[in-house]
């Protein structure tokens, strides 16, 4: 970018003002295994808990309107995978589309090392926003915040926050419930796999949703877990998916940014459910549905809240009902009971009839607790949760 671009680019920028009382989070580690019990604000109120971290720091909003906005992501991937990044490029695709004031930019493949010096590079760039799009970029996102007051971050799926850092997710939980509830129907052996990525809150919280979800409506079915530990390594997660078919599983399931799970499952003529995006045409006949991602749900009002001057901190954190998260479309073998039955339920969920964690061990849970704090499964997976 040329010096006059960036300095065209910087002076659009708005000045944040402190409104006075929010506080940080301020915790260290992963999500899953951070041993908090609450008070992190993972349950959409300020994490606080009376004390504020930074004492001097308050609830911000941008003080005025603006012409035009730059906004930047990072990904951990590239977006052509078909996965988690994909899915979140496709929901910055969309805000592009619909905003002629908006500039957007974007770096792939952003090693966890090389986060920090990607967001300062971003933030220098004279960009008004800044959207992490990985849980490791938490604690880097966090640090660069501190010093560049005057410029917005949010961080997706963490737990830490500023007064000019928000962080966002979806209940992505609900629709994994709605993929198992078809996997327990449509099972014959009443064994289910899941190819995992990390044991932190995120995927465990997955696996546990999509296990009750079949237990919901099969009494015998059981899940077995393989874990990755990576977010992107299509070799090793269509191992993983083949040890599991090897076991006898006859439906995959699975928590990365690739289709390899899904390929594998289908060479096997097992069903198949994947992740993050529309997996049908990895998996032909053999394909249920993935939980999927509609981020432009989350980022075209924050951007359009970014520009009026409204923007705030706070904890995105909807369900099925506001559209972030969903179902694909189901698989062209897929019964029509299995259908209907889905159905039915997601409609007892966007109404708040049905409490997907209602009967399980997580049932007294707080929000707070099963977001950042889930550390165990539920008696119908298999095994124990490994140290992370």
């Amino acid at each position: 970018m040329t010096d006059e671009g960036l300095r065209r680019r910087v002076s659009r920028r708005t000045t944040i003002k402190a409104l006075g009382g929010l506080g940080t989070a301020g915790l260290a580690g992963l999500a899953g295994c951070s041993g908090g019990d609450g008070g992190d604000g993972s349950d959409g109120s300020d994490g606080s808990d009376g004390e504020s971290e930074d004492t001097d720091s308050g609830s911000t909003e941008t003080s005025s309107g603006m012409d035009s906005v730059s906004a930047a992501w990072i990904y951990i991937t590239e977006p052509g995978d078909m996965g988690w990044s994909w899915a979140h490029d496709q929901g910055r695709k969309a805000a592009d589309e619909k905003f002629d004031w908006l500039e957007t930019d974007t770096v792939e493949a952003v090693e966890p090392a090389d986060a920090e010096r990607t967001i300062r590079e971003l933030t220098n760039a004279g960009n008004d926003v800044v959207f992490a799009t990985s849980f490791e970029y938490q604690d880097p996102m966090y640090n660069v915040a501190e010093s560049n007051p005057d410029v917005v971050y949010e961080h997706c799926s963490g737990y830490r926050t500023r007064e000019n850092m928000g962080r966002y997710f979806g209940r992505i939980d609900q629709a994994r419930y709605l993929t198992g509830v078809a996997a327990g129907m449509m099972t014959e052996e009443n064994s289910l796999g899941y190819v995992a990525a990390y044991p932190i809150s995120e995927v465990i919280r997955g696996i546990n949703a999509f296990t009750l979800g079949a237990a919901s409506v099969n009494s015998e079915v059981s899940t077995q877990v393989r874990w990755t530990n990576s977010w992107f390594d299509p070799q090793t997660e269509r191992e993983a998916a083949n040890n599991l078919i090897d076991e006898g599983v006859d439906v995959m399931a699975q928590h990365q940014d690739s289709s390899a799970a899904v390929k594998a499952a289908s060479e096997a003529d097992i069903w198949a459910t994947g992740y993050d995006a529309p997996m049908g045409q990895f998996a032909g006949d053999n394909y249920i549905t993935s939980p999927i991602w509609h981020w432009e749900m989350f980022y075209e009002p924050t951007l359009q809240a970014v520009r009026d001057g409204t923007w705030e901190p706070d904890f995105y954190y909807d369900g099925l009902e506001s559209g972030v998260v969903d179902i694909d479309d189901w698989g062209p073998q897929v019964p029509e009971d299995v259908k209907s039955e889905v159905e039915s339920l997601r409609g007892d969920i966007e109404s708040g009839d049905l409490d997907i964690w209602a009967d399980s061990t997580f049932a007294d849970a707080s929000v707070s607790e099963r977001f950042q704090n889930m550390g165990s499964f539920v008696e119908q997976v298999e095994g124990s949760v490994p140290d992370s």
